[in-house]
């Protein structure tokens, strides 16, 4: 009778072990059917070569990898892209804090009418946001014809097709994805630690450097990894607001899969740029961790 409780007992923890990975079924197979296996298919797509007939050769080739890593234009266009990348997201963190920090603390009873209209822009093509700021900042958009009309300026100023405007679109494409990280860890500190560091004699600039800060500098940490991945992969907004020097390297990705139509070379630098922000991405887990930041959102 021992022996046959002891086997239930190895059938019920066999169940049990099971069990997780079932329900966890769909998902998975979701993420392989829709990620690994197109990965996949684009890390093979980058060892084949396209032929001078404009067929793709299959086989294992090392040109297009060689050409992405030796070439300095690469290289130059990659530390380009991470700059306006960095450079937006610093941008939304200092900006963005501000309305979290609003949100978080307000004590209006609209609140959540507030929460909405932050997400509003979410519900607009992300193209014709972009698009928009051709009609306020082009030569004949409002902002120039403002200047113009209280005779500021005698022509036109070219605010459009450089870096700047590259990096206030990706701010304004941004910014509510920062908000949102901030607020909801704003949101989850305790504001009895506040009271408490005030009953303790801190003022209240104090309270926030020493308390509120770095209690939501978990939620500050996932708001700037999005918005630097968002923004390093983008190539809409450099597309369309930047010129040919601000071009960035998903524009890169895109010539050469649509214009080109060279397959292999785009998948070459589509797998290296996956690769980097993966490496990003992994560096922040291994020193900042993603748990800090799944705790902010509880």
């Amino acid at each position: 009778m021992s022996g046959g409780m002891a086997e239930t007992a190895v059938d019920d923890n066999t169940t049990g072990t099971a069990r997780p990975w079932l329900m966890m079924t769909p998902a998975l197979a979701s993420v392989a059917l829709l990620l690994v296996v197109p990965t996949g298919f684009i890390l093979v797509y980058s060892f084949w070569l396209r032929g001078a007939t404009g067929a793709d050769q299959a086989g294992f080739y090392l040109d297009n990898w060689r050409e992405v890593l030796t070439d300095p234009f690469y290289r130059a266009i990659l530390l380009q892209t991470f700059r306006i990348a960095l450079t937006t997201t610093l941008i939304c963190a200092v900006v963005g804090y501000f309305p979290a920090y609003f949100l978080a603390r307000t004590r209006m009873r609209d609140k959540t009418l507030l929460i909405l209209l932050l997400m509003l822009p979410f519900w607009i093509s992300y193209i014709i946001r972009t698009l928009s700021w051709i009609n306020i900042l082009g030569a004949s958009g409002a902002v120039n014809a403002g200047l113009l009309g209280l005779g500021l300026i005698d022509e036109p100023v070219q605010f459009l097709y450089n870096e700047p405007s590259v990096i206030l679109g990706l701010t304004h494409y941004l910014l509510p994805f920062m908000i949102l990280n901030v607020y909801v860890s704003l949101d989850g500190i305790d504001r009895n630690l506040e009271a408490a560091a005030r009953t303790l004699g801190c003022t209240p600039w104090q309270s926030f450097r020493e308390v509120t800060l770095p209690l939501s500098l978990p939620g500050l940490a996932a708001g700037s990894l999005l918005c630097f991945v968002l923004a390093a992969g983008t190539y809409i907004t450099p597309l369309i607001l930047g010129g040919p020097r601000q071009a960035m390297f998903a524009n890169l990705i895109y010539e050469a899969v649509i214009i080109q139509l060279n397959w292999p070379l785009g998948s070459a630098l589509s797998i290296l740029l996956l690769i980097l922000l993966g490496a990003l991405v992994t560096v922040y887990n291994r020193y900042i961790g993603l748990k800090q930041i799944a705790r902010s959102f509880r």
